[in-house]
Order: C-alpha cells, then structure tokens, then sequence
C-alpha cells in the first residue's frame, strides 16, 4: 500500500505565506493508540458499575450507554487536538471535516460480548485520507492487548511486531467468522458455513469483527471471513492485517488470510457463495 499524507497550516503561518508541514501516518498512529487505550480502559471500568443498554436494527442487535458514552469521548479527545477532521462513527458520530483526513471508530466492536461480560470486545479507530486507512488501532480491554498499524509501516501488538501465521493447508487451517443479527442473513449465513466448516480444521466465532482481523494479524487464527461489515468494523483491523503480511479483501464480503491460504482460501469462499 502506497504510504498517503495530508498537509495541514503551521499554526505560526505567515498571512502572506502560507506554509504546511506533513502529518506522517505514525503520528495518525500514535493518537489512535493513545485515544483507544484510554477509553479502552474506562470502558472495561465503567462495565463493573453496571449499565443500560437497549436494541437498534433488531432485538439481537444490542447498543449500551457505555457504547454511546465512549464515542462522545473518542470525539472529545480527537477534536481536541485535530478540530477540522472528519468523524463517522457507529453510534451516530458523523462530520464532514476540511481536511479530507476521517476517524473511523467503533466505540465498542463486540457489544453483545461486553453485555455478557464474555471477551472479545474491543475499541476500534481507523484513520483514512481520501477513503484510504493509513493508520489504526485495536485496544482489547480484557487482555490489555493494542493491536496498531501505519500504512507502510508494519502492525504491532503492545508494540512488538506481529506477522500472519505461516499456514498452507486449508485442511488444517483455523478460521473465524461473524454472523449477522438478522434472522434471514443467519440462516444463509448457516448453509455457506455447511460447505467451509467440513473443509478446514475448524471455526471459531469470536464476537468481534475487529479483533478477529486482528487475530488473523498475530497467527492467533490463520483466516476469516464475514459479509455485511459497516467500515467502522474493519478500517483500524484490516490495516493492522494488511500491515501484518496477510492477504485482505475488505469490500462487501470481507476476508482475510495468511499469505500461504489466501488462493485456496478464496476458492472455497467461491465455491460456498460466501
């Protein structure tokens, strides 16, 4: 992926003379590592002081105070430091800005886990420039774990490097998944996974889009797949996969594999018409 950057006023520019310094994407990195942690962690504190929480596009499809309270603080802290920036998030977060830059977040990706107090959920930032990610972060609250990337710049995991696995065969490959939170979507969804599930060494449905791509980055699962992503569910973990070695399509159906899987991968998502 080509390394992109934006340009933005010193804030000492001369009225005549207008001169720009440029915003490297580790920079976009930092400040999503730094935002998601934060809030990451007053997340998994507010949930033991207990919490409502209600429904959206269907009785399955959970959204909670805390979800709402952590994008409003994800908003305060970006605008803080970058006022003119573009905003879209999950829970209604939504402004133009000037400087063609947009923070992508998912507050918290994986509700339904952090209603059940099951692991699994994380806060999600991505950053884009002209509809590219160009950096992200992932923070998991439970294991204390950031998941981070800056295009061109490799993916780390509590800042150590981090790799796709080295798998090859698909017999033997572990794969995640998502399902939708309607009830006709589930039962195709149900029928494509009759084809995959015989074919590989196993599935496994963690709860959150943004950490199994994160799982795919680490070796932690060697594939996934899952159709219907919204762009806060996979701007910050298909960077941090990409940026991690492993092969990533994110458009109507998003998959991700190790390099070694990514043809046969690929072929059998065709065959099951995932």
């Amino acid at each position: 992926m080509r390394s992109k950057t934006v340009t933005e006023p010193d804030d000492n520019e001369d009225t005549h003379e207008r001169v720009h310094r440029v915003i490297p994407n580790e920079e976009f990195r930092a400040m999503a590592d730094e935002i998601a942690s934060m809030v990451g962690a007053a997340v998994i504190e507010r949930r033991g002081a207990g919490f409502d929480w209600t429904t959206k596009s269907s009785t399955t499809d959970v959204v909670t105070e805390i979800d709402t309270w952590a994008e409003d603080e994800i908003v305060r802290r970006i605008l803080e430091k970058r006022p003119n920036d573009g905003l879209v998030g999950e829970e209604g977060a939504s402004t133009p800005g000037t400087t063609g830059v947009v923070w992508v977040i998912d507050p918290i990706d994986g509700t339904t886990n952090f209603l059940y107090d099951i692991p699994g959920y994380s806060v999600s930032i991505g950053v884009q420039i002209e509809g590219t990610t160009v950096a992200g972060a992932v923070f998991d609250p439970v294991r204390s774990e950031l998941f981070s990337a800056a295009a061109t710049n490799g993916a780390t995991r509590n800042g150590q490097h981090i790799t796709a696995s080295t798998a090859t065969e698909l017999s033997t490959a572990l794969i995640a998944t998502g399902f939708s939170y309607h009830a006709e979507m589930r039962r195709k969804q149900s029928v494509i996974l009759g084809t995959i599930l015989p074919a590989v060494r196993d599935i496994r449905r963690m709860g959150g889009a943004a950490l199994d791509l994160c799982a795919v980055a680490c070796g932690r699962a060697d594939a996934y797949y899952e159709r219907g992503l919204s762009p806060w569910d996979s701007a910050a973990g298909a960077l941090i996969a990409t940026e991690a070695g492993a092969i990533v399509d994110d458009r109507e159906l998003t998959w991700a594999s190790a390099p070694g899987l990514a043809d046969a991968f690929h072929s059998l998502l065709e065959r099951a018409q995932a």
